[in-house]
């Protein structure tokens, strides 16, 4: 009857570098979670219990900065976001219905953004 290690906290995915929006892999609850992706790694501390799909602020977005995932503007904070707070509909409006006629209609990816 040994102690139980304590468990791994949850992970979210950062896509792009120039993101402050990174996507749980997984349901976080208040408290630690781990950052991957192109910019390295890092830790940061969720705000609130966030669903597993949905994304998490890696850095404060103040009041009308752009929500920036997939190193594209999605959309505009409608109120100042911290660090860890979940972003959603609630504290940003989208900008992606603005570019929709640039998403390819079967993999919505951008065609209007040039790959290197």
């Amino acid at each position: 009857m040994g102690s139980h290690p304590a468990a791994s906290p949850p992970v979210a995915f950062q896509i792009n570098a120039a993101d402050n929006v990174a996507t749980l892999l997984e349901p976080a609850m208040p408290g630690p979670v781990v950052v991957r992706g192109s910019a390295g790694e890092k830790q940061i501390v969720a705000e609130q219990a966030i669903e597993h799909g949905h994304k998490i602020a890696i850095a404060t977005i103040a009041p009308g900065e752009s929500i920036i995932k997939f190193g594209v503007v999605i959309g505009a904070a409608t109120r100042a976001i911290q660090q860890g707070e979940w972003v959603h509909l609630h504290n940003c409006s989208s900008r992606l219905d603005e570019r929709s006629n640039a998403f390819d209609v079967r993999t919505g990816v951008p065609e209007d953004v040039t790959y290197e």
